[in-house]
């Protein structure tokens, strides 16, 4: 039989533990049946969401945390409160931020129980739901690529789960549950399109290192030769001309063999937000340096404080954000909502090349793009204050420098006006 979070997870509850919660909590047996019935699938629906929205590496910590609790051995222990009760309200806010408050509420309205007894509830069984998942993770050996494709077996029955008598979404604001599945279809869509690109660019990388060799080898036998002449040539002035041509082909064959050596991979650093919320971002990147200039008590905010999106890109030409540069849009997003005072404006810069009225035009739609994209993803027009594209006026590079270094000033960078 196919292996079902929401049936495992009830599976642990007993007629016994549904009566013991009903009395300590001044709650009919009723009432706590449907708020079970409401909460299970509201927390794996947190899960979906959570990992939809690009942090499938933190939801997988947090089941793995969970499964080594101990809880799943011990469910009703956690109504005695302490530790577990408080471990569970905090994987809460991990899972729903600021709508926890609201989702507690929709489960109270619900099953006809008290806000704090929907809380207590939602505290135990939120360790419970994710310890099922942590150990099904662990005894699979999951990656967060593979927790995605699992949970996309599980969206459906997630979701038909959550009682049609509860407004999960509106406690969510979202305008259906079916949104919640689609960011975890499109999420594990592209992890699929990543992979599918490293191999293919360790294929023309494996292919462009084979076509190197195939001319090293003759060049190789030209120093030789040079080599060869100088030896056998007279004269001072031969000899040093000889010399410098056999430097000028060592130092050719030097700087081939360092272009093919491949630069290191970034570092991963988890970034933690005010509100429990970790991000997955790279060391040095726009996350890491946002959330430590907000939380900085003495940094100020204006006009010239900037930080550079390190992995927002367009389509070659265009104003189009491509797929890939999602997480990171959605990263600032939750930064945003961590940081409620936080005001932003976005800036679009171009290199040196080509007209420079085409590009201020460009520019100015590339920062547009992405106003609107932050919006799209949650981020209030209040927050976002809109943005303003600078064309090649800020560029260091010349034209005619090489594309790595004009690349520099080819981004979009957010300011921070307030915080």
């Amino acid at each position: 039989m196919a292996f079902n979070l929401i049936d495992s997870v009830k599976s642990l509850i007993s007629p016994d533990l549904v009566g013991r919660a009903a009395g300590m909590l001044g709650e009919s047996e009723s009432g706590i049946t449907r708020a079970v019935s409401g909460i299970v699938p509201s927390v794996f629906a947190g899960v979906l969401n959570k990992a939809g929205s690009g942090d499938a590496a933190g939801v997988l910590n947090m089941a793995k945390d969970a499964a080594n609790t101990g809880i799943l051995a011990n469910l009703g222990g956690v109504l005695s409160g302490g530790g577990l009760l408080n471990k569970g309200a905090e994987m809460l806010r991990g899972l729903f931020g600021e709508k926890t408050a609201n989702v507690t509420s929709a489960v109270s309205n619900f099953a006809g129980i008290k806000e704090s007894s929907s809380s207590s509830l939602m505290s135990m069984l939120a360790p419970a739901a994710l310890g099922v998942l942590g150990k099904h993770a662990i005894d699979n050996n999951m990656s967060s690529g593979g927790l995605l494709s699992f949970l996309n077996t599980q969206k459906d029955s997630i979701l038909n789960s959550v009682p049609s008598g509860m407004n999960l979404a509106g406690a969510l604001g979202l305008g259906s549950l079916a949104s919640i599945g689609g960011k975890l279809s499109n999420a594990l869509t592209g992890i699929k399109d990543t992979s599918a690109k490293v191999a293919h660019m360790a294929e023309s990388g494996a292919e462009r290192a084979a076509g190197g060799m195939r001319w090293l080898l003759p060049l190789l036998l030209i120093v030789l030769a040079i080599g060869l002449i100088w030896y056998f040539m007279r004269g001072c002035n031969a000899s040093e001309r000889a010399s410098t041509m056999v430097d000028t082909a060592a130092r050719a064959v030097d700087t081939a063999a360092r272009s093919a050596v491949t630069p290191p991979a970034r570092e991963s650093v988890k970034v933690r937000l005010p509100d429990g919320t970790e991000l997955n971002a790279y060391k040095g990147g726009v996350e890491e340096q946002l959330v430590a200039f907000l939380n900085d008590p003495n940094s100020r905010p204006g006009r010239n404080v900037w930080f550079d999106f390190d992995n927002v890109n367009f389509r070659t030409g265009s104003a189009e954000i491509t797929p890939e540069s999602q997480p990171q849009v959605r990263d600032v997003v939750l930064i945003l909502k961590a940081f409620p005072r936080c005001k932003i404006k976005i800036g679009g810069y171009t290199d040196k090349t080509g007209d420079s009225a085409a590009n201020l035009k460009l520019s100015q739609e590339r920062a547009d793009a992405v106003v609107a994209a932050l919006r799209a993803d949650g981020a209030s027009a209040s927050q976002v204050t809109g943005g303003e594209g600078y064309g090649s006026q800020f560029a260091k590079a010349d034209a005619n420098a090489p594309d790595e270094e004009r690349m520099k000033d080819r981004r979009i960078s957010v300011s921070v006006r307030d915080k």
